[in-house]
């Protein structure tokens, strides 16, 4: 299912606190410049809407959320609706997730990274497109914190596999861990848009999480 167009952002809405693009941040990142204060990161990957975000961020206070979309419409509505809520813990990057996983975050820096439904991708000649790729994969173990985590949702079987086989072969990622869906409460009480789109259609959708070890020696990948 292709991605669809977004509602009109109300254009007296100031997300100046909460949609940034690459060249705004100094390297390496640090969170106080973005959200006012240090704290446990997390980061999602290709955040769409914004959904996760603004539940996640609404639900954990203390915790600090930050997404990044290459899409700019997408950018800006989720920066809009986080702005609208007032959500301070929680901001938008709007740019490419795989240069500030290799330039912009230090080791060690996220507790988790979150990627949901990235783009499949689906022919083979731009399956080397697709945002989990070895280096990708490198820098999400080298950022995650002892005990941080990694999770990977997809609609796509084989994307899910290959994912899983690839994080085996070359990462020391513990997992992959499986992943229960919840029941929804309500409309919006899903992990991102595409998912509710997925489950309202009864479409399989494929979860695990990895964790990096919580010791300083990690076993062989």
């Amino acid at each position: 299912m292709g991605r669809r167009s977004v509602p009109k952002i109300d254009p007296t809405l100031d997300l100046s606190r909460h949609l940034f693009t690459l060249e705004q941040l100094a390297r390496p990142f640090d969170p106080a410049t973005v959200f006012g204060r240090h704290g446990p990161l997390e980061v999602e990957v290709g955040s769409g809407k914004g959904l996760f975000l603004r539940n996640s961020a609404a639900a954990n206070p203390e915790v600090l959320f930050l997404g990044i979309e290459l899409a700019h419409k997408y950018a800006r509505y989720a920066a809009a609706q986080l702005a609208k809520r007032g959500l301070a813990n929680a901001a938008v990057i709007d740019g490419d997730a795989l240069a500030f996983f290799s330039q912009w975050l230090a080791d060690r820096s996220a507790q988790a990274v979150h990627v949901y439904f990235p783009d499949p991708w689906w022919k083979k000649r731009h399956r080397k497109r697709r945002v989990m790729n070895e280096g990708f994969l490198a820098n999400v173990e080298r950022v995650l914190t002892p005990g941080g985590a990694l999770h990977f949702w997809t609609d796509v079987e084989e994307y899910f596999q290959s994912t899983c086989e690839l994080i085996a072969q070359r990462t020391a990622l513990l997992g992959p861990f499986p992943v229960a869906e919840s029941p929804a409460d309500h409309d919006l009480d899903y992990r991102t848009h595409f998912e509710r789109r997925m489950r309202q259609h009864n479409e399989a959708v494929f979860r695990a999480e990895y964790r990096k070890a919580a010791s300083a020696e990690q076993p062989p990948a």
